[in-house]
């Protein structure tokens, strides 16, 4: 069930637990109670006969214990219960005379006012940091929420563009074929093959790019990574990448000691050829791309730089919100060579990877530039 805030949104309401939960949690709260004060007296019988005079340490047991009950249970009663039977304790176990109670003696009426103080205070700070813990959880949570949405949005978005023309393309050219077989000429069949085969491609690789995003965890937003090199991986890239544009001229900058870092290859592979298709394809220069990689201190880089006609400046904030940038002049002439759906896929992977991406010019055209953190396999 859900209810309006003053701004006349939908939020949600929290249901109260079933009377099955909240036995079930209360249960879970009575052991930890029972267990948490029978294992500290127990120590505290253990100090006792380990030190000559324990009585003003023996009180940091009950007060790890409030810490510990305030923790790992729900609400202030189960604190407050345990701050009363810590008082009780002392004076019964470890005060003069033992085993019996006695709140005579002098000096001690304020001793234990002061321990009982002690405990409700800290108990009282514990049980609201636990709530305010669980609070930004939930922020937090609602905010990944909120991303995913963005994410799936601009997702949807790139592909309705994307997918569609260069569908429309082979419906039409194959149509065209068909419709006219006997009067087209060899050169002109030639043409409407190929270009049914370069639509085709580009529809192979918006799939590409979409099955790559199956590898994301849907829930946590993250991927499977372990630890691999980065040489490795821009090298099968390259030669993923030449496989579809043959011609391309590539300057590939390998680091000179070996870089190992956590990814998905796969993933990131991806995210390489998305890129270097990106400067192929809109950089309009015959000058060769630049792919290198380094390190720092906290981070492993990625750069892919192209000498063409770089960036327009108003689209940069947006680059990787679906809709690429492709010019108007591109879109006229061949439209379906956007890449929104591939940035946009670049931006998904990288955040999962815990990195991030952001494009520039440089004077002399465009510069891509990604980091992956520097993470141990444990």
């Amino acid at each position: 069930m859900k209810g309006l805030n003053r701004k006349g949104k939908e939020s949600p309401q929290i249901f109260p637990a079933s009377g099955e939960e909240l036995r079930k949690m209360h249960q879970r709260d009575c052991l930890i109670f029972f267990l948490t004060l029978v294992s500290t007296t127990a120590a505290a019988f253990i100090f006792r006969g380990m030190v000559a005079n324990p009585d003003v340490n023996i009180t940091m047991f009950y007060t790890l214990g409030i810490f510990l009950v305030a923790r790992y249970t729900s609400g202030y009663v189960w604190g407050l219960l345990f701050a009363i039977l810590s008082v009780l304790s002392v004076n019964f176990f470890f005060t003069y005379p033992y085993s019996t109670f006695n709140l005579t003696l002098e000096g001690y009426p304020i001793t234990f006012a002061a321990m009982f103080l002690i405990y409700m205070v800290t108990s009282a700070m514990t049980t609201d940091m636990k709530r305010q813990a669980s609070v930004l959880a939930s922020q937090e949570k609602e905010l990944m929420e909120a991303q995913k949405e963005k994410m799936r949005a601009n997702l949807l978005r790139a592909v309705s563009h994307d997918l569609r023309t260069p569908l429309t393309g082979i419906i039409g050219n194959s149509g065209s074929y068909l419709k006219m077989e006997d009067s087209l000429t060899d050169e002109e069949k030639r043409g409407i093959v190929q270009n049914i085969e370069s639509d085709a491609n580009w529809l192979l690789n918006m799939v590409e790019n979409l099955l790559s995003v199956t590898r994301i965890n849907n829930e946590t937003a993250s991927v499977n990574k372990s630890l691999e090199p980065v040489d490795e991986v821009m090298s099968s890239a390259v030669v993923r990448f030449r496989k579809r544009f043959p011609e391309a001229l590539i300057n590939v900058f390998l680091p000179e000691d070996l870089i190992m870092v956590m990814m998905d290859p796969t993933l990131i592979e991806q995210v390489i050829i998305n890129i270097l298709q990106n400067a192929q394809v809109h950089s309009h220069s015959a000058l060769p791309i630049e792919l290198r990689a380094y390190e720092d201190r906290e981070h492993v880089w990625f750069s892919i730089k192209d000498y063409g006609v770089g960036i327009d400046e108003k689209k940069i904030d947006t680059i990787f919100d679906g809709e690429g940038y492709r010019s108007s002049e591109d879109v006229k002439v061949d439209g379906y060579k956007g890449m929104g759906i591939g940035l946009s896929i670049c931006k998904t992977i990288i955040m999962a990877h815990g990195g991030d991406i952001v494009a520039r010019n440089h004077g002399e055209g465009s510069e891509f530039l990604f980091y992956l953190p520097k993470e141990t396999e444990e």
